[in-house]
């Protein structure tokens, strides 16, 4: 069955609905819980969401690879065989690429295919659930005890590449809606699901479903969190420096000019401006010894071995404060260069060159006073015995889109922590995959709201 387009939001449309405002949720244990609610929590059980994620982990869909698509097919499949509306569809990548706002990328591809699922369909509102199926690539076979697309159980942990970043929420999403299906609960508003794929490397899935036109109320995006809820995700700009030299034969260096040399210079200013950019941070990110990193991930230079460079490009990622433009950010690492060349006779009349190239994220944030995020914590606090901490994270992710271009308040929530994500033996535990989708079950009929 395919899904009608006829109750999208309109894309211009960012407000959250009114009585979104009035939820509330009962801390009291003992509260009732709406219809069939009670019996969807009980039927979230870990044997099946472990399963779940070893089925997502076993496809290795790194971005841009035809893997990819092959998961977005296959999880449609699941969604349409759980009963949900799904809409599967070939991005058009010239179009959407060429978009003024298209927020980059950086792994070729030939073909993209977003993906949403929905269920529900009452004139209640509309729960977004936004989850990225690619992944990095595994790394060095060596550095890995267990085979990253095996799912190897160990210790209550999934193992696998993506089990954290994030298959193991995006699991927990789908387990939410078929325990609520299952369950015959019945919503006054709709769920919607979105898979998309590009979010390792800019946002392109998020940015074509959007395009595409799909809003909602209220979003929640399972990045893992360890529990906790993310309402502001700081933003990353990838660049590239091209640092000139004159090559000369090396027996003869003095006579020309070494590339690595000059782009040292430029490499010390920007560990400087580092430390300047992280003096004063926002109290979200206090958690972290360096909230806003300015690292250069690549560098290449020389074409041989007895020859002075006469060329070296260097390709990093800058970090983006919290509410700070993107357009300022970019100046701020410009200047930084250009103050370098500046004081430098050949950079001088040779310059650095500076472009923007890849994913540019932006960052984004709501309020921890907001709705969304006061629903998630107090859903979490009704069923875990805590509220949830509150904080930020230093690395950029769709969030930014949604409640930028889409104008969806957004929250991250969701298993797994960060430092186990696009690492050797990534792995998520499997008590967070079994808290996280019961949240979301109560989360969804409480917006939603049950018949």
């Amino acid at each position: 069955m395919s899904l009608s387009l006829s109750g999208v939001v309109d894309p211009d449309a960012g407000a959250v609905s009114p009585h979104l405002q009035a939820l509330t949720v009962p801390t009291q244990r003992g509260a009732d819980l709406p219809r069939g609610v009670a019996e969807a929590l009980a039927a979230v059980d870990a044997a099946s969401l472990v399963s779940l994620v070893q089925e997502l982990v076993a496809v290795p869909t790194v971005t841009g690879s035809a893997a990819e698509s092959e998961g977005q097919h296959r999880l449609e499949a699941r969604l349409r065989a759980a009963g949900m509306d799904t809409d599967l569809w070939s991005v058009d990548l010239a179009a959407t690429t060429s978009d003024p706002e298209f927020p980059g990328m950086e792994a070729p591809r030939d073909e993209a295919w977003g993906l949403v699922g929905a269920w529900g369909g009452g004139d209640g509102p509309t729960v977004v659930l936004n989850g990225h199926l690619d992944v990095v690539p595994p790394g060095s076979p060596e550095l890995w005890t267990t085979g990253p697309w095996d799912g190897t159980v160990r210790d209550g942990r999934v193992l696998g590449r993506g089990t954290c970043d994030m298959k193991g929420g995006l699991a927990c999403q789908v387990m939410a809606v078929e325990a609520l299906r299952s369950a015959g609960v019945r919503l006054r508003g709709t769920v919607q699901l979105q898979s998309v794929v590009g979010e390792e490397d800019g946002g392109l899935g998020t940015f074509a479903t959007l395009r595409r036109g799909y809003r909602g109320d209220l979003a929640v995006i399972c990045e893992p969190t360890s529990g906790g809820l993310v309402t502001a995700a700081a933003g990353a700009l990838t660049f590239r420096l091209t640092v000139p030299g004159r090559s000369v034969h090396a027996s003869m260096r003095l006579e020309g000019v070494d590339a690595v040399e000059k782009y040292l210079l430029v490499h010390q200013a920007l560990r400087r401006l580092e430390a300047q950019r992280n003096r004063d941070v926002d109290p979200l990110m206090t958690r972290y010894a360096l909230p806003y990193p300015l690292s250069v991930g690549t560098v290449r230079s020389g074409d041989w071995a007895s020859s002075v460079p006469d060329l070296l490009v260097a390709e990093g990622r800058l970090g983006v404060a919290l509410g700070e433009p993107v357009e300022q950010a970019r100046a701020a690492l410009q200047a930084c260069v250009a103050e370098v060349c500046a004081g430098d006779p050949w950079l001088s009349a040779n310059p650095v060159r500076v472009e923007w190239c890849g994913g540019q994220f932006a960052s984004g944030s709501v309020p921890a006073t907001s709705p969304v995020a006061q629903l998630v914590s107090r859903t979490h606090d009704r069923l875990h015995g805590r509220v949830p901490d509150v904080h930020g994270v230093p690395y950029g992710s769709d969030l930014r889109l949604m409640t930028g271009i889409g104008g969806v308040p957004t929250v991250h929530y969701g298993p797994g922590n960060v430092r186990h994500a696009h690492a050797p033996d990534e792995s998520v535990p499997v008590s967070e995959l079994v808290d996280v989708t019961r949240t979301l079950v109560l989360l969804i009929a409480t917006a939603c709201g049950v018949s």
